[in-house]
């Protein structure tokens, strides 16, 4: 085990293309989009469209900080940069929250596919034995996580473009199921495009904007990237059409083969297609799809965590042993640390498996439109203060300075759903103690008094910013006096 050594880039175009399309293709759309149809009906096309777009330029705003400097290895990097460094730890453990409560959402729905074939068993046992292989897998090198999640996204993306496929020919033969005959109609028949009126799309959101949990993943992968000016622009890029394939034209199909009013907010759609249509088998390969799907988004999850650990740690926001890396440049006690958290979930399946799913989803996304927002206000500062860089980028996001805004207010129109929504409502009352306690942590391990020196320091310096190469080397001349001082032990 070492310290010498950093991250490795180890994944590869093919890797992080695929990741990608996984993170923009989580669990939520193979079992939380039968709730949001239950609750907004053909609405929910919509939902998605809306949704999408905002993650697209999320994207691009984030893919332009990225490109801005390469040196940076995370967005937590540009956080410390233009907001600062208590901006940056609660901003760096806020994510490794969000990402643990995606990986808990998960593995529940691995307990829930599960019962598709075995009724008698409890949830928390297919959850607890999916984590122990996904630790043991991220233990390995990088390149083995590239490729499993590669794996895992390819046959998310075979599975829904034959769902796209197979529903085109019935609908086109007016295939008969047990609610009729299949065909486009079915959208607008059931009570039009609003069946639910404008407060059932409104409630949608929250399950839609939990879909796209994790697209951000693409920019934590920057610093194990071969590449990344050209692979990174290249996935962020390919995400509309993504969306308008994966999103809108699988359940559009589904809601014109099955139609709305018989979908069952507790089951997985795709999974009731099938089953409609007569072939048991295709249901049993379809849940076979959304369970590798929910074990991908978990498998990401551990990954996603365990970095952010590492790069927390490496700023002194995490203990000095979380970034310490294995011999093929994996932060072990991160990755660890991360699994050992994740028993929770173990634990709550056990206690009340009805209800985890919603709870641990609606505390997932508060957090998500946290984080979100503050790569938004990071862009708006780098645009602000970087001038030179931003002439220089080749890759800027569209719209500048208006979709800041306007993606602003779509989050804060997503916090009034949650605070309305009498079950996502508690995690509107539980996250903001998470950021209490947070604050006040930082205030705990930072108690030293500012130095009334400091500003004439950096006059003497010149700029703040080789204020802050001398410090980074002070920072680093300890550290090397740190590891001799261990190598003599």
């Amino acid at each position: 085990m070492s310290e010498e050594h950093d991250l490795k880039r180890g994944l590869k175009n093919r890797h992080v293309q695929l990741l990608a399309i996984g993170g923009a293709i989580g669990t939520g759309l193979f079992l939380g989009s039968g709730r949001s149809i239950h609750l907004a009906g053909p609405s929910i096309l919509l939902s998605y469209i809306i949704t999408g777009l905002i993650c697209f330029f999320l994207m691009r705003a984030l893919g332009e900080l990225l490109m801005s400097n390469l040196e940076h290895h995370s967005f937590i990097d540009f956080v410390e940069d233009y907001l600062g460094e208590r901006a940056a730890f609660i901003t760096g453990w806020t994510y490794w929250f969000c990402w643990l409560s995606v990986a808990m959402a998960d593995l529940t729905a691995v307990g829930l596919y599960m019962q598709y074939w075995f009724e008698w068993l409890p949830q928390w046992v297919p959850a607890l034995i999916v984590l122990l292989i996904l630790v043991m897998m991220n233990l390995t090198a990088v390149k083995h996580f590239g490729e499993m999640e590669f794996w895992f996204a390819l046959i998310k993306v075979i599975a829904i473009i034959a769902l796209i496929i197979i529903g085109c020919g019935m609908i086109f033969s007016g295939f008969e199921t047990s609610a009729g005959p299949s065909t486009f109609s079915n959208l607008w028949n059931y009570g039009g495009w609003f069946p639910n009126g404008l407060w059932g799309f409104i409630l949608s959101f929250q399950m839609v904007v939990f879909s796209f949990a994790g697209i951000e993943l693409v920019g934590l992968t920057a610093g194990e990237t071969e590449n990344p000016k050209r692979v990174i622009p290249m996935a962020i890029n390919n995400i509309p059409l993504r969306i308008i394939l994966f999103y809108v034209g699988a359940l559009a199909i589904i809601m014109s083969i099955y139609p709305w009013v018989d979908v069952n907010p507790a089951q997985s759609p795709f999974v009731m297609v099938f089953q409609a249509i007569g072939i048991v088998m295709a249901g049993s390969i379809v849940n076979f799809v959304v369970l590798t799907s929910a074990a991908s988004a978990t498998n990401s999850g551990i990954f996603s965590t365990s970095r952010m650990i590492y790069a927390l740690a490496k700023r002194g926001h995490a203990p000095h042993s979380m970034r310490r890396l294995t011999n093929s440049h994996v932060p072990y006690q991160a990755t660890i640390f991360s699994a050992a958290v994740l028993l929770i979930t173990v634990v709550l399946n056990y206690i009340m498996p009805e209800s985890v799913f919603v709870m641990i989803t609606s505390i997932s996304t508060f957090c998500f439109i946290y984080i979100w927002a503050v790569m938004i206000y990071c862009h708006m500062k780098y645009r602000e203060k970087r001038p030179d860089l931003v002439k220089a980028s080749t890759f800027k996001m569209p719209l500048y300075p208006v979709m800041n805004y306007l993606i602003l207010a779509f989050f804060a129109f997503i916090l009034v759903v949650l605070a309305l929504n009498e079950d996502t409502r508690i995690a509107l009352l539980f996250t903001p103690v998470w950021f209490v306690i947070l604050w006040a942590l930082y205030s705990m391990l930072h108690t030293d008094a500012p130095d009334p020196l400091e500003d004439t320091i950096i006059d003497m310096a010149g700029t703040k910013d080789e204020y802050k190469k001398r410090k980074h080397q002070e920072q680093l001349n300890i550290k090397k006096s740190e590891e001799y001082d261990d190598y003599k032990l």
